[in-house]
């Protein structure tokens, strides 16, 4: 399994992880989704991180790592730089091990997050909030590491971290008698991904793992068919716990040899499957948390009959991403779409337009229109809600027949984004 000059986990390290996080990570249950399996035809089963102490599987190799720091890195504290789950297993693990810990987060992070940050570390920990990205964020980090002799808690590309989320292979492996045909893992760094997989290649190495990437964040997919890691040079940050512009090196070689396949769903598609878990099966889950799930669909044939793990990755969301999620979603289901209407600067041209346009089933959802002097028509920006993705096309017959129809913008992100 050793490749020359290229590190890969030893099932020995992975073990000594697991003992050393006794009593500090929860063994997570491996739970059968009943509503997914009947759908499905299959055995699903949720590996429900969601659950950790932290409410990801972070704090696995933020404490594995934390914990082998000689007694003179641990006098001198640690640094890290994270907007999210990464910053929540450090800060338990500075006031576990009691060391002094500087964690560097972005200025967008959302406050519920800081706040669960500062729960965690408590007294051990001193939160600086630098920059608008997580990268400006990752270079403060660095240079207090330079300037103060610190050490950095990488969030993925570092062994001790792999084999800390590593564990989570060994745990489903011990939970289940019957043989895995399938795990689907997320993706962002590519932690979890080396870690879980290299567990399996010694100990199922039959089974098929699946990595999951966002869309808008194809980092490890772009990197493995170029054969070499890649930086994005753009990406959409919505799936905030998986969208990362460069995997880890040690991750991508990792991976590189021991992924079946890396495949990316939609945005959209993660939004839909948030909304879906906590409607049917009361489960909160973040972006990052339902990408694994997410793609069960379009594994949908191949699956049925099969023992497959989804692994649940964080449930850190922010409720006040609800409208986006509602709002991705839709789109993605073809039942949210945005016009620009031109309408006839007359009166009765709106009653008109809800009379003889829209459907029975339709509803407005967003609305901007101001009256032009001197002007024939006014365009309006439009929002609407379809009950089914088939009335599309007679709507915009039908505002076109009456002469209503300006543009049609979702198919236009540029302008969307401006507009809307």
């Amino acid at each position: 399994m050793q490749h020359k000059d290229i590190y890969y986990p030893s099932l020995v390290n992975i073990k000594k992880a697991a003992s050393n996080l006794q009593g500090v990570a929860f063994e997570t249950p491996l739970s059968k989704n009943h509503n997914l399996s009947k759908e499905l035809n299959a055995n699903i089963l949720f590996k429900r991180e969601d659950l950790q102490v932290v409410r990801s599987y972070k704090i696995r190799g933020a404490y594995n790592k934390m914990s082998s720091l000689s007694d003179l890195e641990k006098q001198n504290g640690i640094v890290c730089a994270s907007a999210g789950n990464h910053a929540q297993g450090v800060a338990l693990s500075c006031k576990l091990l009691q060391v002094k810990g500087t964690i560097f987060m972005p200025s967008p992070t959302p406050k519920q997050k800081i706040n669960q940050v500062k729960m965690f570390g408590e007294d051990y920990i001193d939160i600086v909030i630098e920059g608008d990205t997580f990268d400006d964020a990752f270079n403060a980090a660095k240079l207090e590491c330079d300037a103060k002799n610190k050490t950095f808690i990488h969030p993925f590309n570092d062994e001790k971290v792999i084999e800390g989320q590593a564990t989570v292979g060994l745990e489903i492996l011990n939970q289940v008698k019957e043989k895995i045909d399938y795990v689907f893992v997320p993706i962002g760094g590519g932690g979890l991904s080396a870690g879980l997989s290299s567990v399996f290649k010694y100990l199922s190495p039959n089974t098929k793992i699946i990595g999951v990437e966002p869309e808008g964040a194809p980092s490890m997919l772009t990197s493995i068919r170029n054969n070499k890691n890649t930086f994005l040079d753009k990406i959409d940050a919505f799936v905030d716990g998986a969208a990362v512009k460069k995997v880890g090196d040690l991750n991508f070689d990792i991976c590189n040899r021991n992924l079946s396949k890396v495949i990316t769903v939609p945005e959209g598609k993660i939004c839909q499957t948030i909304l879906d878990l906590y409607n049917k099966d009361a489960i909160v889950v973040e972006p990052a948390g339902a990408l694994s799930i997410a793609a069960l669909d379009f594994y949908a044939d191949e699956i049925k009959g099969k023992n497959v793990v989804c692994v649940v990755s964080g449930s850190n969301n922010d409720i006040t991403r609800t409208a986006e999620i509602k709002e991705r979603a839709l789109l993605y289901a073809k039942l949210k779409h945005y016009f620009i209407v031109k309408f006839p600067q007359r009166a009765g041209a709106l009653k008109e337009f809800v009379a003889e346009i829209l459907g029975p089933n339709d509803d407005i959802t967003h609305f901007e229109y101001t009256k032009k002097t001197n002007r024939e028509n006014g365009a309006a920006v439009v929002g609407l809600e379809l009950k089914s993705s088939l009335d599309l096309e007679p709507l915009i017959q039908r505002m076109k027949d009456k002469s209503f129809f300006g543009d049609y913008l979702n198919d236009k992100p540029d302008l969307f984004q401006f507009l809307v």
